[in-house]
């Protein structure tokens, strides 16, 4: 969405945005080590941007809630509001709402493999009623939970232990007024007796016997419910799950395998892409991320381990084993080596609001495609180039294979995607634009910038030159210090109306603005 809200023909370029610290959640003190199960696996903005929800490696999903406007609008009139104004550019503030365990580790028996409990990704799902919903997967199973604020309820005035001593009855005025009254209507003139236990009622029945007052108290409590589990449809591990905006039905994704579910459905699901040909031996590529689009119900996209993007259209037929459009950037001669592939293998792709551009990540870059346009990216964005002449290393140790997610902001003038250090990176992709940050995730996020090139480039041939913006040597970051691939940021999530990024180091949420 390059030329959402910019007009065409000559303007000014929108100058580069000053990103701020705003909050942190999980941090962690110098020198303490981080347990497995606590990093963050995924993270996720809701629709309206009030609500933010992450998972983890052991299988837990953390709820966030937006404060801020929330807090103005309580205590505050309109006519304040109008008047102050401040409070309506106030950055996003969240705090802690809730958090549940969505999956636990299995054992599937019939494969002899382990199932681990790690959260791959969270779709948020339409609201109704006051009460959340959303979906979360790991490799093999998704559920739909809802989440919803219950009043806590008190129970009052128990019965008879204050009225009995003795095993007896006391007396009370109902036993001993002039007319008395058998609980329940009986009749006073009958003795009920039972001769299995020698039990009487007395005359005028049990006075102090009555049901416990329920009073609902105006505590809340945040109750997460398991609605539905969408299990046993994929042979391999999943890596997508996505949203259609007809609010009914979501498809989730594995490496060979793109599945269809309506929401009110567990028990069944149809296949709508298959990969997997008759002999394993002839496999070329998997899949690696889907996406429906944001307006368009029958219209979805798929990545692939080959740097191709599928555009298919579900109308075609119930298969979609031919796409409608197939993007993917033309090889520059003499430019192969043994990397290409791998380094060409996307790992994300997003869609941006309005459904016109789709954004791909793959190891090395950002690229911005118009769906209108299949003979190439309209942008290239260089993340870390510098790490090119350290292709080996990353492959010895695996690095190479890092999953990076990529986000555009909600006015899809701008994109974001992370790298290593917990550096994040964010471009502008609006015409002219030459914005270019580098940012870390720290309460000081830049400390570690460095001047930026000029303008990021779309032809291959120029990757070698882009490297040596604002890099002394290849060994060294962007910034000129050295780089560390263990502290990695691969999740990171943009708000859907405002300036606001939320990104994940290790077991850390850290969130800024602009």
């Amino acid at each position: 969405m390059i030329a959402s809200g910019v007009e065409a023909g000559p303007s000014e370029p929108l100058p580069p945005l000053e990103w701020k610290f705003s909050q942190v959640f999980g941090e962690r003190a110098a020198g303490e080590e981080v347990q497995e199960v606590d990093i963050i696996s995924a993270i996720e903005f809701d629709k309206t941007g009030d609500h933010l929800a992450t998972g983890d490696r052991g299988g837990r999903v953390v709820l966030f809630e937006r404060t801020d406007v929330k807090d103005a609008n309580l205590h505050t009139s309109r006519r304040e509001l109008e008047r102050l104004d401040y409070s309506i550019s106030r950055h996003p503030e969240f705090r802690y709402k809730t958090e549940f365990q969505s999956h636990e580790p299995e054992f599937d028996y019939l494969k002899s493999l382990e199932i681990e409990e790690k959260i791959n990704k969270i779709r948020w799902c339409q609201t109704a009623n006051g009460a959340l919903f959303l979906l979360s997967t790991n490799d093999k199973t998704i559920k739909f939970w809802k989440v919803q604020e219950k009043k806590v309820k008190k129970i009052c005035d128990m019965n008879i232990a204050h009225s009995i001593s003795n095993g007896g009855v006391a007396g009370t005025s109902a036993a001993t007024s002039s007319k008395m009254h058998l609980a329940n209507g009986g009749c006073p003139e009958k003795l009920f007796n039972y001769s299995s236990n020698d039990f009487v009622f007395p005359l005028g029945g049990i006075p102090s016997l009555h049901l416990p007052v329920v009073v609902a108290s105006h505590e809340t409590s945040l109750v997460a419910r398991c609605r539905r589990i969408y299990a046993h449809a994929h042979d391999y591990h999943i890596n997508s799950i996505s949203n259609n905006s007809d609010g009914e039905t979501f498809i989730s994704a594995d490496d060979l395998r793109i599945n269809l579910w309506n929401l009110e459905i567990s028990n069944q699901s149809f296949n709508i892409v298959d990969v997997k040909p008759a002999n394993m031996e002839d496999l070329t590529e998997v899949i690696t991320s889907a996406e429906f689009h944001p307006t368009h119900c029958n219209m979805l996209a798929y990545s692939s381990s080959k740097g191709t993007i599928r555009l298919i259209d579900m109308r075609q037929s119930a298969l979609c084993d031919t796409h409608a459009r197939l993007f993917e950037e033309q090889e520059a001669p003499g430019s192969r080596s043994f990397f290409t592939e791998i380094i060409a293998s996307i790992s994300d792709i997003k869609f941006s609001k309005d459904g016109r551009y789709i954004l791909s990540r793959d190891y090395m870059t950002l690229k911005l495609w118009d769906i209108n346009m299949d003979s190439g990216p309209v942008s290239t964005f260089q993340v870390h180039e510098y790490l090119r002449p350290k292709l080996c290393d990353l492959y010895e140790n695996d690095s190479i294979f890092d999953k990076f997610e990529c986000c555009l902001s909600g006015d899809g003038l701008r994109v974001a995607t992370g790298s290593y250090s917990n550096l994040f990176r964010v471009f502008g992709c609006a015409p002219g634009s030459t914005e270019s940050t580098t940012l870390e995730a720290s309460k000081n996020p830049t400390r570690r910038q460095v001047q930026t090139p000029s303008r990021p480039s779309r032809s291959l041939g120029s990757l070698t030159r882009v490297g040596r913006r604002g890099a002394p040597s290849p060994s060294s970051e962007a910034n000129g210090g050295a780089y560390d691939l263990t502290t990695k940021l691969l999740h990171l999530a943009w708000h859907p109306t405002e300036n606001s990024i939320a990104c994940a180091a290790a077991n850390s949420l850290y969130m800024y603005y602009a």
